[in-house]
């Protein structure tokens, strides 16, 4: 281990959810959620305001709905985080060449390997001036843990969320993780917590006094030996600059089981040329094949073929993945389909297996195509998803907050603007289309000469009064904060088409539930449709 704490763990703070909150002004502050949004969707990231609820990652979307009913339920915008990230991995790299990534929010830095810090107080300063780095380029912000090993700079920077540094000084590792639940170790889940917990153990002090050889009897060897040194603070890991990607795959787990056969290979065709897609933009191809199929009662069966050579050709990948589906009974109905591809390689090798397999797969999606309901447009009701970027001819950039029974609401607003105006329209207006994400942080910053974001210029109308909203093209009043406490509305809730679902409190987005302390009546909630190279020195 090092005699100085110049290694670096960044997390940034609920990732997902605290850029859609910088993306759209109305939600800052406010309780939101991203995930999937159907029946069977689980929740992505949750903001700090929705886990006072309880409302954590991986839980499934309707129970957070239940313990959150009045936060904002928002779809993933992959591009947009896959943006933002690149940013943030950017100010890491201006601190060393040992950037270890673990996720798109995540990394280790080996801040000596750069020069950047080499003792307690450099490694502070290059910490805090990450973190401010991080707030002026993205407008976020991170949580940074600096320490000696990669096990205590992560639980470092545990301690240090939301927003903050903690810098573990070395000497003082064994005393810090002594009274820390043995669920802080990395490797301890739920099953071997259990099984400590049953032993009498359950502390990381109580691991380490209870010695390595009976670990070791407990656990099994490797297992054992591992938990012991960690728990002496004992972490020869090295910063990994780069990690191996091993697999690419893409899923999809669907709303109503799908019965018929023939939408069930048109899904997984769909999955494959979404997986070749992602294997291009990484400029990779491979040997593997994989289909995961999670059936009616839960069960997952998973089929893999292995081609000669790498391939990234999408109709080699397609009849692969159907050669794979025909040896699945899809009977009583699919719940997920995935297609994955792995053996990875960053180049392709052409042979006549690869190119006779094309010719086949042409073949049968010519004769698919006409009577493929795939390839239909889709509902125009299921075309909007919450959260989802739209522009309009007259009103500008916003995003979408529900669609129902026709109708979509968009709320005009952009990062840079004051929580903007609510209308609802046709979901098949024409002046209303998808777009693509804003910048968070601009240099010219806000751009509203009329003070109202999402009012043209020169609107004669001005701005709202307090308490104003708009929908459906036209303005109705708000009841304040205060009315609404007290049970009186002042004026007209925020009217606009059946069954589309509105927040409520002068355009300010959803609000958040309060104790029954807080005597606050809170708006109905939201709803849509549904890495080696490098290495540091131990």
């Amino acid at each position: 281990m090092r005699n100085a704490p110049t290694v670096l763990h960044l997390d940034m703070d609920a990732f997902f959810a605290s850029v859609e909150q910088a993306s759209k002004p109305s939600l800052r502050g406010k309780a939101v959620v991203v995930g999937g949004l159907g029946p069977r969707g689980v929740v992505a990231t949750a903001s700090y305001e929705a886990r006072v609820f309880g409302v954590h990652s991986a839980m499934p979307m309707g129970q957070a709905r239940r313990l959150a009913p009045n936060a904002a339920y928002l779809v993933p915008r992959f591009t947009l985080y896959r943006t933002v990230s690149e940013q943030v991995m950017a100010l890491l790299r201006e601190l060393s060449p040992l950037i270890e990534p673990l996720s798109l929010d995540e990394a280790f830095v080996d801040l000596e390997a750069g020069g950047a810090a080499w003792d307690e107080e450099s490694a502070r300063r290059a910490g805090e001036r990450l973190r401010a780095d991080i707030r002026a380029v993205t407008g976020l912000t991170g949580s940074v843990g600096l320490a000696a090993s990669k096990m205590l700079a992560k639980i470092a920077s545990e301690q240090a969320k939301p927003d903050g540094l903690v810098l573990i000084e070395p000497g003082t590792e064994r005393a810090l993780l002594g009274p820390m639940p043995v669920r802080t170790l990395p490797g301890v889940g739920p099953a071997t917590g259990d099984h400590l917990r049953r032993a009498g153990i359950t502390t990381v002090g109580e691991l380490a006094e209870a010695g390595e050889d009976e670990l070791v009897r407990m656990l099994g060897k490797a297992h054992g030996h591992a938990l012991y040194a960690m728990a002496l603070a004992r972490d020869e890991r090295p910063v990994v600059a780069e990690r191996e990607t091993k697999s690419v795959s893409v899923e999809d787990t669907y709303d109503v089981d799908i019965h018929d056969r023939l939408r069930v290979g048109l899904e997984v065709q769909r999955l494959a040329d979404r997986c070749v897609r992602r294997l291009r933009e990484a400029a990779l191809s491979g040997r593997t094949i994989v289909l995961k199929v999670r059936r009616y009662d839960f069960s997952t069966l998973t089929r893999s073929e292995t081609l000669r050579g790498p391939t990234d050709d999408p109709t080699v990948i397609r009849e692969a993945a159907a050669r794979l589906l025909e040896s699945v009974d899809t009977t009583g109905g699919v719940r997920l389909l995935g297609v994955g591809v792995s053996g990875l390689a960053d180049y392709t090798q052409e042979d006549l297996f690869a190119q006779a397999a094309g010719e086949r797969a042409v073949d049968l999606a010519e004769e698919a195509v006409p009577q493929a309901p795939a390839e239909q447009a889709e509902p125009a009701e299921r075309q909007w998803r919450a959260g989802q970027d739209v522009r309009h001819d007259h009103w500008g950039h916003g995003w979408v907050q529900g669609s129902g029974l026709g109708r979509v609401t968009v709320r005009f607003e952009t990062p840079q603007s004051e929580p903007g105006r609510v209308r609802t329209f046709r979901v098949d207006d024409p002046a209303l289309a998808p777009a693509e994400p804003l910048p968070l942080v601009t240099a010219a910053g806000p751009a509203h000469p009329t003070g109202v974001p999402g009012r043209p210029s020169g609107d004669p109308r001005g701005a709202p009064s307090p308490g104003q909203g708009a929908c459906a093209g036209r303005d109705v009043r708000q009841p304040s904060d205060d009315e609404r406490a007290s049970g009186a509305s002042g004026g007209d809730d925020l009217v606009g088409a059946p069954g589309v679902e509105h927040p409520v409190g002068g355009g300010q987005g959803p609000g958040v539930g309060r104790g029954s302390s807080g005597g606050a009546r809170v708006p109905t909630s939201w709803s849509g449709t549904s890495g080696g190279g490098a290495v540091s020195r131990p």
